[in-house]
Parts: structure tokens; C-alpha cells; sequence
């Protein structure tokens, strides 16, 4: 029987740690379903669901805490199961770019949430505006409206929300 967990590292970033952290999840069996990787500073983080029986996760929990011990990795598993999936709901993306301010991401969050909409995925950057250099914030989001949700009710909250705010935000479906 396929079991999952949800495996979370971080530690001090350098080349190939994608690859020893693959390479030991292989090793035992296990298999990559989703994942998400980057490096904050000077720190590499990674998400991952893996999928294996029992004795794989067990096996790999093991080969993992070695990893750790001598690589300055930080490991957590987690069980978890399928996500339930919500039939109720449309897919959208969100796009955001604006000056780097505080506050943005609390700001997008808690508009979807007083309005039932589910955040599946955020990324965030910081970067420096072309030519002038100015400090500036992009978000991306992939949020999930319930279909109930009268669409252009709801754009018109969000742009609302974007003027107060000074962002300059796109809120489209997903394509398929």
C-alpha cells in the first residue's frame, strides 16, 4: 500500500544537495510526486511529497537523518494523504508587482481568506526595477474561487484592494 509524507529540509546552501537528497530518496524507494525547491540567502529549503510503502519511508527516514547528521541539513516528516479534492471550485492565477512595501502578502492573504478563496501556491521575489533600480515586490498565486463566488464581484474587490494598496495586480483563470 503507497504511503505519503510531506519531507521538509533546509540548511546551508551549495551544489549537489538537490542531488544527495534525491539520490537518498531513490535509494530507498521512494518516489518524488510534487515538489518545491529554492534558495533564501544563503540557506537552500525544500518542500517535497514522496510517495513508497512503509518500509521505504521508514528506510528513508534513516537515510535522511545520516544526511543531516554529516551536511548541516535540517529534516522534518510529516504523514499525510491524498488531498480531497474540491469539485466547487475554479482555478485563477494572481499576478502582483508593485514597490516593495510591507505588508503585501498579508494584505492579498487576507482579502482570499474574508472571501472562502483558497490560496493553493504563493512564490514572492524582491528584485531592482530596471533602469532606476527602485525596490520592487512580485507575487504569484494560484488561488482556487468557489463557483458560487460571482467572478466579477470578486475582481472588482480585489482591484479595489490593488489601488489602495499601490500593486499592480492581474487576477485571470487558469488555462488549461
Amino acid at each position: 500500500m503507497t504511503q505519503l509524507i510531506v519531507l521538509s529540509a533546509i540548511g546551508t546552501d551549495r551544489t549537489g544537495v538537490v542531488q544527495d537528497i534525491s539520490k537518498a530518496i531513490l535509494a530507498c524507494g521512494g518516489n518524488i510526486e510534487e515538489s518545491r525547491m529554492t534558495t533564501l540567502g544563503a540557506e537552500f529549503a525544500m518542500l517535497m511529497l514522496v510517495s513508497g510503502n512503509w518500509h521505504t519511508l521508514t528506510k528513508l527516514e534513516q537515510a535522511l537523518e545520516k544526511l543531516g547528521e554529516g551536511d548541516n541539513l535540517t529534516f522534518a516528516i510529516r504523514k499525510t494523504g491524498e488531498r480531497a479534492t474540491k469539485v466547487d471550485r475554479m482555478p485563477y492565477a494572481v499576478d502582483v508587482v508593485s514597490l516593495d512595501q510591507q505588508g503585501i502578502v498579508f494584505g492579498l492573504a487576507n482579502f482570499f481568506a474574508t472571501h472562502d478563496v483558497e490560496i493553493a501556491d504563493v512564490a514572492t521575489r524582491s528584485y531592482a526595477a530596471a533602469h532606476t533600480g527602485a525596490p520592487m515586490f512580485a507575487v504569484q498565486m494560484a488561488v482556487n474561487v468557489p463557483s458560487t463566488l460571482p467572478i466579477s464581484q470578486l475582481r472588482d474587490e480585489f482591484l479595489e484592494l490593488c489601488d489602495r494598496l499601490n500593486l499592480d495586480a492581474i487576477l485571470e483563470p487558469v488555462k488549461a
